[in-house]
């Protein structure tokens, strides 16, 4: 029933999909796939979040907890193609995996709750796929809650999400009633029945003959007007083939000129079917995406996905597991076999592939090999990190490893017992090497081990991890936030000398810069910007050497700010002048001189703090509004949106993220257990009235 919406390619990777599952918390990723794993037969029950039984979450924190922590990989088969499938957590807090998961997926499908629409993080895991350029395809899960509409939540795409949704069925049934749905490019009806495995395909009933033929003609015109060869088609005979929709469809989706939109309900076994359909049909294989680039010294080298070229994979994920180290890649070229030695071009160092498994979460399949497309996990290696690049050793290459997330929160920990003290630095080197979102380092001031992370649940997870997993009793000290300084206002023409001379050769550099504060970036990754260096030395009078040794020296000083030795973000250096000594000058010296310039300059202009800040949406009863937003001004919130939804209130804030601690628990308080929120970071803001004054330089 499905083979004419898709091709069957004679190579073999034409039939592999590397898909991730993406959504806000509580969208119901993971019961969407569990209910994958069910019907493609590769488990033989449903796993349900609210039991503990997912086979993805198996985590005992994240069944505890019934949210997602750490991306899962796991493979099914579905219609003669193999799905590697990675569910990544929905919470705001781990979103680097999530942009760890990207970095190594082709295709990904977007799971949105049918009553709130468009979430913060569903918004925020869209951008970060947006980045990667990771074609998606739409499902509005949850069709069976009271409040559920199909078509608020398409327009709540097409309003947030800045795309254009393609919507594919129509949902048979409204809230409890929903029962199936109208497939509107075969214009068939598919219903399933309560508890039922399969569905029934049978005609459109003639009560949604009408509705069905209005929004297939609604499709048509969205596609025609987006591509080409469906707008020929549509010119010449005012409609459309089912074979073109699909042929359309699939090109607008791969190169995210548009989304496919499919509904149903996970949680009870409807429309989960279709879906796999599509991710088949829409979503690319390793040949349909761009080949991966990659570094060969001052050269890129483009690494073809072929089996037979040199051995190339990234390292996305380590886990440490109670067998030993896992770690996991995506092979983007070549082939791996068991027992291998492979090369970490990184690290410069040799590694040795001692199994290959294929990942079902917790559980695994051993096989002899890993080629091109696949994603796979592999014991033996002993130090490759994520990001790591494992090539063939005599065809070395270094690929772009995923971003990491600078830490907003930090926290001091401590071992109880003296005696524990080695063993919770190895337990932190653990947790950072399979999260690098994790910071570890020694405060010089008080001598305290601080764990810094991406918000207060991430760390909370962490210690947590410390605890069951290695058995230590740790004390948490209050959760600090990660402070910026920045420039508020510049200075011009600040001249620095720096002369050295004792015995043999000497150190001299002079440099004039100017300093000017850059825009506070507001792209969804809660990062400001963070330095821009130029020259206008004209007439050679630095050579270029020193010239880059200057912008190392002011990359060195942004270490540490005046406000409070916290980094500095968002500056702009233009060295305009300077002048050398024909015998004391050198790389050396200028760099010293751009550190010292620059320390000199933000000394010399106003400086301003800045402090992360998160929008938080807040879901409240209609009677708890005031209460709640009288709350959140007093954590100096800013109250951008409020709207009412089934007699619930929906109000949107900007707060400083030093300010949440313990929100949830006094929310929950205020509503009498009736109120949620989520967050996501939205970049750094000044701190009220701290600002240093102007001095003159000298």
């Amino acid at each position: 029933m499905r083979t004419d919406l898709h091709r069957h390619d004679t190579d073999p990777l034409t039939a592999v999909r590397n898909v991730g599952i993406l959504a806000h918390v509580d969208a119901g990723k993971t019961t969407v796939t569990e209910r994958i794993l069910y019907i493609t037969g590769a488990t033989h029950k449903r796993g349900e979040v609210h039991d503990g039984t997912t086979v993805t979450d198996f985590d005992v924190q994240e069944r505890e907890r019934g949210i997602t922590i750490s991306a899962a990989a796991v493979s099914c088969a579905w219609d003669g193609h193999r799905i590697n499938l990675i569910d990544t957590p929905g919470h705001v807090d781990f979103a680097d995996e999530v942009e760890r998961s990207l970095r190594v997926l082709d295709g990904a499908v977007a799971v949105f709750d049918a009553v709130a629409g468009v979430e913060p993080q569903s918004e925020s895991v869209w951008r970060q796929a947006d980045r990667h350029g990771v074609p998606r395809i739409a499902f509005v899960n949850k069709l069976d809650r009271a409040g559920a509409d199909l078509d608020t939540a398409v327009e709540s795409m097409r309003r947030r999400l800045d795309t254009v949704p393609m919507v594919v069925q129509l949902p048979v049934g409204r809230e409890d009633a929903f029962t199936g749905v109208v497939d509107l490019i075969r214009m068939r009806l598919l219903t399933w029945r309560e508890g039922g495995d399969t569905y029934e395909e049978g005609p459109v009933p003639e009560e949604l003959r009408e509705e069905t033929r209005r929004r297939r003609r609604l499709l048509e015109e969205t596609v025609a007007q987006l591509h080409p060869g469906a707008l020929e088609e549509f010119c010449d005979g005012s409609a459309l083939s089912a074979g073109t929709l699909a042929e359309a469809l699939r090109d607008l989706t791969r190169s995210g000129e548009g989304v496919v939109v499919l509904c149903g309900s996970a949680y009870r076994n409807r429309g989960v079917e279709p879906l796999l359909d599509a991710v088949v049909a829409y979503l690319p294989s390793p040949l349909d995406v761009p080949a991966v680039r990659g570094a060969v010294g001052d050269d890129e080298q483009v690494r073809a996905c072929d089996p037979a070229a040199p051995l190339a994979a990234l390292v996305f994920k380590v886990q440490a597991t109670p067998r030993g180290r896992l770690t996991y890649l995506r092979v983007y070229s070549g082939t791996v076999h068991r027992g291998e030695a492979v090369w970490d071009a990184g690290a410069r160092r040799t590694e040795r592939i001692g199994r290959i498994l294929r990942v079902q979460a917790d559980r695994h399949t051993e096989v002899d090999r890993a080629v091109a497309g696949d994603i796979v996990a592999v014991a033996g290696v002993k130090a490759a990190r994520s990001g790591a690049t494992l090539c063939a050793p005599d065809a070395p290459v270094v690929l772009e490893p995923p971003t990491v997330a600078e830490p907003v929160v930090s926290v001091a920990v401590e071992a109880h017992r003296n005696a524990d003290s080695a063993r919770l630095v190895s337990a932190l080197a653990r947790l950072v090497e399979e999260d690098p979102s994790l910071v570890v380092r020694s405060d010089r001031e008080s001598g305290q081990t601080v764990l810094s992370g991406m918000g207060e649940l991430h760390l909370e997870v962490a210690v947590e991890k410390i605890r069951r997993t290695h058995g230590l009793q740790v004390g948490v000290g209050r959760p600090q936030v990660a402070y910026r300084e920045t420039v508020a206002r510049g200075v011009s023409g600040l001249v620095y000398r720096h002369v050295k001379q004792e015995g043999g050769a000497g150190q001299f550099a002079h440099v004039v810069i100017d300093v000017r504060p850059l825009p506070v970036a507001q792209d969804g990754t809660g990062r400001a910007a963070d330095f821009v260096f130029r020259s206008v030395v004209i007439g050679g009078r630095l050579p270029r050497d020193y010239v880059q040794a200057v912008e190392a020296g002011c990359r060195d000083a942004l270490s540490e700010g005046p406000l409070g030795g916290h980094r500095v973000t968002g500056v702009q250096v233009t060295l305009t002048d300077g002048s050398t000594h024909p015998k004391d000058s050198s790389p050396m010296a200028f760099r010293t001189a751009g550190r010292f310039a620059l320390r000199a300059a933000f000394r010399a202009s106003v400086m301003a703090l800045l402090e992360p800040v998160v929008e938080v949406t807040a879901t409240v009863p209609e009677d708890a509004v005031g209460g709640v937003l009288g709350d959140l001004a007093a954590r100096r919130g800013r109250i951008s949106a409020s709207a009412m939804r089934a007699g619930t209130a929906v109000v949107t804030a900007t707060v400083p993220l030093a300010e949440l601690f313990g929100y949830a628990s006094q929310l929950r308080g205020r509503t009498q257990g009736r109120g949620t929120f989520t967050s996501r970071a939205t970049g750094y803001a000044p701190v009220p009235g701290a600002v240093s004054e102007q001095v003159t330089s000298r």
